[in-house]
């Protein structure tokens, strides 16, 4: 059996609202692997109902309404990683688009954030003559690692990867959509990856801990771990959810103008019985009539 380490993961919002405001949050691991779930709790103030689906990409999500006035949602979780960073194959091919299966096409086009259509001209100047394969993704990612400048507060919501580019300055987010519109400029097919991620045997960050961005890329018919913003093999990657970009995986999405007055996300090794966080005012209860 191979070592795994316990991780604790999970957030707290706090909003506002002026009128009861349906939402969707995608906070909660992926359980497919590598990670795996122990315990999970959903906890907030006031107590209100949701239910649990799958959207287009499998991710797991939860629907409720956030109530007028004042009201808190805590997701908490305990998860199993391995205690081993993602694969790292030199030797993975990249494959023909002739040859692609028929579900990854999606990831070879442009989209709301992955402008791979503008960027095209620079990933192929730039990457043209590169060799294909592991060696010619990884350049991409020295590329847009080095170009970059990591800096909270330098994009929003509706900022692209050709504002990024010409800014030269983002958050993780940010340096996935720039990698991703080169990779698919290169009919590369690469997506978009959320989730959390500790500081497992590297040096805290020396920022607050929040949400991380990476990317998947496809090569020999599997699915490689990249992350542009740390441009380094991790341990302990807790996914969330995949997509084209950002946009398919937002960690929340609310159908009215709730203000979010404060946003807490933790990842962190913990032991087999951990001090659990305070306690919650109200659960959050599961609808009886829907999924979990």
């Amino acid at each position: 059996m191979e070592p795994r380490r316990q991780v604790r993961v999970g957030c707290e919002f706090r909003y506002t609202a002026a009128i009861d405001t349906p939402a969707v949050f995608q906070v909660q691991p992926y359980d497919a692997g590598p990670a795996v779930v122990r315990t999970q709790t959903w906890s907030g103030e006031p107590e209100v109902l949701r239910h649990g689906y799958s959207d287009l990409y499998g991710n797991p999500c939860q629907r409720l309404t956030l109530p007028a006035g004042s009201a808190t949602l805590r997701f908490d979780a305990l998860v199993t990683v391995p205690d081993a960073t993602e694969e790292v194959n030199p030797d993975a091919r990249e494959s023909p688009v002739a040859d692609l299966p028929d579900e990854v096409l999606l990831y070879t086009l442009p989209s709301r954030y992955v402008l791979s259509d503008e960027l095209g001209d620079h990933a192929w100047d730039t990457f043209g003559s590169t060799p294909p394969g592991y060696g010619r993704v990884q350049a991409v990612l020295d590329h847009v690692h080095d170009s970059l400048t990591f800096r909270y507060g330098a994009s929003s919501a509706t900022t692209t990867a050709v504002d990024v580019w010409t800014a030269k300055e983002g958050v993780c987010r940010d340096f996935a959509h720039v990698s991703l519109s080169f990779l698919r400029a290169l009919n590369i097919p690469a997506r978009y990856v959320f989730g959390y991620l500790p500081d497992l045997d590297v040096p805290p960050a020396g920022e607050p801990m929040d949400f991380a961005a990476w990317i998947e890329v496809w090569l020999d018919g599997t699915w490689y771990t990249f992350d542009p913003r740390n441009n380094t093999p991790r341990k302990g990657r807790v996914l969330i959810g995949r997509g084209r970009d950002a946009l398919d995986v937002a960690m929340v999405t609310t159908y009215g103008g709730p203000v979010l007055e404060s946003m807490v996300v933790w990842a962190e090794e913990t032991g087999t019985d951990p001090t659990p966080l305070p306690p919650a005012r109200g659960e959050l209860v599961a609808d009886p009539g829907a999924a979990p």
